[in-house]
């Protein structure tokens, strides 16, 4: 695959920082790469036993872990041996992170040590053989590969193809990715895009990936969005005037004037980052790609019953969320405002609504009327306070009447209350 000018040079810089020497193997040069090559010709099936020469590939059983070291049975006069930097292409300490007694392994033959003539050889340069053979055919066909990141260096990620490949950080994600981390120990979905064998370099991207899949995501949404559907989608971002919903390749606007039947100051307070939500389809341009999209449509409109909820008499509480000059306005539920006004907030004469109530306060009102047609519901502050004072008057218990004794005791209260309770008028002195 050709790439950019620009992008060739990026991918050169994320590689050169990755390509640091190892420590824990001995430098790769144009022999090993050669013998690879040789390798991969002359045999990648299984090798019976007999005659075990330099450059065949066969497979054998693990027999002996043994220090850094791990010997194992191909079938020759004696085991062959593998040092723990030709176990794998993976970093470890030891030998047991990769393999166990028992283990089945394919491995090439390097060669003899030893004065004995041991047998060495290689797991990691037969796994890249075959490693190589694939990556080849993925490049040619366009393969998408799903390795599993094994490490995060500066400049990219490096991950497990049956040997270490590079994805540049510029290809990890479409847009800049600032920590790389949280890709450590995840599969991902690659595409091979440069490969260079004398080198041992394989690049490959996450970044074509998912541009081809958003591509495809896209056509797919465009053929089959219509105006008035529900459907789900993912919140991608928040902002003071709205957020903005995935909705499968393409982001709509859920502006915060179609969140909620109720008054919300930021979208937070109804969603977050992440969120699934469920949303109807409001307006499309597909000359732009812009979809409006509605939350509280999904909802009951709460003035579809408020005749039933709210009764004329009924007396309730709300929250004050608004004062004007010729009243205030009372929230009753999320979405449905009801007015107190001035002439309503009291048993006297109102020069302000600030002067008896402020923004927040909870109070009692009394349905006065209901017109859900015009979505207006008349209430009154000062009906509710009256009819509490009455019912409290009512429910107070009744004062005990004074007994004959008592009386006798407090002639003179007597007199008093019988002179209180009769007309001034009437009296007339002895």
């Amino acid at each position: 695959m050709a790439m950019g000018t620009e992008s060739d040079e990026r991918i050169d810089r994320d590689r050169r920082a990755e390509e640091q020497p190892r420590h824990d193997e001995p430098a790769a040069g144009a022999d090993e790469a050669s013998t690879d090559q040789e390798a991969l010709e002359q045999s990648m099936g299984m090798h019976a036993g007999g005659d075990v020469r330099p450059g065949q590939t066969v497979t054998g059983t693990v027999v002996q872990i043994s220090g850094d070291t791990v010997l194992v049975d191909v079938g020759a006069k004696s085991e062959g041996i593998i040092h723990l930097h030709d176990l794998s292409h993976r970093r470890a300490d030891r030998p047991e992170e990769l393999v166990a007694l028992g283990d089945r392994v394919t491995v090439l033959v390097l060669g003899w040590e030893g004065d004995e003539g041991m047998l060495r050889l290689s797991k990691r340069r037969a796994d890249e053989a075959r490693a190589w053979a694939r990556l080849e055919d993925a490049l040619k066909t366009g393969e998408v590969l799903e390795p599993d990141v094994s490490e995060v260096v500066r400049g990219g990620l490096v991950v497990d193809v049956g040997m270490r490949g590079f994805v540049p950080s510029s290809h990890v994600a479409k847009g800049f990715v600032n920590d790389l981390q949280p890709f450590l120990g995840q599969r991902i979905r690659v595409r091979v895009i440069e490969l260079d064998r004398s080198k041992r370099r394989a690049i490959l991207s996450r970044k074509v990936v998912l541009d081809e899949e958003g591509k495809s995501k896209r056509e797919e949404l465009w053929n089959s969005i219509e105006e008035g559907q529900v459907r789900e989608g993912v919140v991608k971002s928040l902002t003071d005037f709205g957020a903005f919903v995935d909705m499968g390749g393409t982001d709509g606007l859920l502006h915060i004037s179609e969140m909620s039947w109720g008054r919300i100051q930021h979208p937070s307070e109804l969603l977050s980052v992440g969120d699934a939500v469920k949303v109807k389809v409001l307006r499309l341009d597909r000359d732009r790609q812009k979809i409006s999209l509605g939350l509280r449509q999904v909802s009951p409109n709460p003035w579809e019953v408020v005749e039933e909820r709210y009764p004329d008499g009924a007396i309730l509480e709300g929250k004050v969320v608004r004062i004007a000059s010729f009243g205030v306005f009372v929230e009753l539920e999320p979405g449905v405002d009801g007015l107190v006004h001035v002439s309503q907030l009291a048993d006297h004469r109102v020069e302000s609504p600030g002067d008896v109530v402020k923004v927040g306060d909870i109070i009692r009102v009394k349905v006065l009327y209901v017109d859900p047609q015009q979505k207006r519901i008349s209430l009154s502050k000062r009906d509710a306070d009256l009819e509490d004072a009455e019912r409290a008057r009512e429910e107070a218990p009744a004062a005990e009447e004074p007994s004959d004794d008592e009386a006798e005791q407090s002639g003179s209260g007597k007199h008093m209350t019988a002179y209180h309770a009769g007309n001034w008028d009437d009296e007339k002195p002895s």
